[in-house]
């Protein structure tokens, strides 16, 4: 099987070196973990085994020296779904290994307007992620390998101009 033919949780089971994400909206609510956002929006605590299986999928992949990172493009001030990804999320996936970075577009331009979210595996295969207004996932496209540079060219812009999670959070966290 090509990487161009295998889905997002083959990626994800066989990637060797890195896996990249971008994220571009303000709210997923639509695709997961409903009951546990209602949750955060009722002011309870988080749960202690909040996304423990990603966790130790996390762990899995990076105790074998394979590095999973995303950088978040959004502004200020945080919807309440992006305080419960980055105040719950974010928290609680760090300890599984995956790195966060804030582009934060408050008060400069959006370097990459109109990039939609993506994976992005080995610098080899990307994957478009598509998703309706109510942030439910409508579709996964993985492209072919030929494509890669210019998604490439998208994390590096990203990278570039993104701070690491923890120091966003300690100044802007909710």
């Amino acid at each position: 099987m090509t990487s161009s033919s295998k889905s997002l949780g083959e990626l994800f089971d066989t990637f060797e070196r890195e896996a990249f994400r971008l994220e571009t909206l303000d709210d997923y609510s639509g695709s997961g973990n409903s009951d546990v956002y209602r949750r955060f929006l009722a002011g309870e605590a988080c749960p202690e085994n909040y996304n423990a299986e990603w966790v130790a999928e996390l762990r899995s992949h990076t105790g074998n020296g394979k590095r999973i990172y995303r950088v978040h493009i959004l502004s200020r001030p945080l919807t309440p779904y992006l305080r419960f990804e980055l105040g719950w999320g974010y928290l609680t996936n760090q300890a599984g290994g995956e790195e966060f970075f804030i582009l934060d577009t408050t008060d400069a331009a959006n370097p990459l307007d109109g990039v939609g979210d993506f994976w992005l595996f080995d610098t080899a295969t990307p994957v478009a992620m598509y998703y309706d207004a109510a942030g439910v996932v409508t579709g996964r496209e993985t492209l072919p390998s030929s494509r890669a540079t210019e998604f490439i060219e998208y994390r590096d812009m990203a990278l570039a101009r993104a701070v690491p999670f923890s120091e966003w959070w300690a100044k802007h966290g909710e």
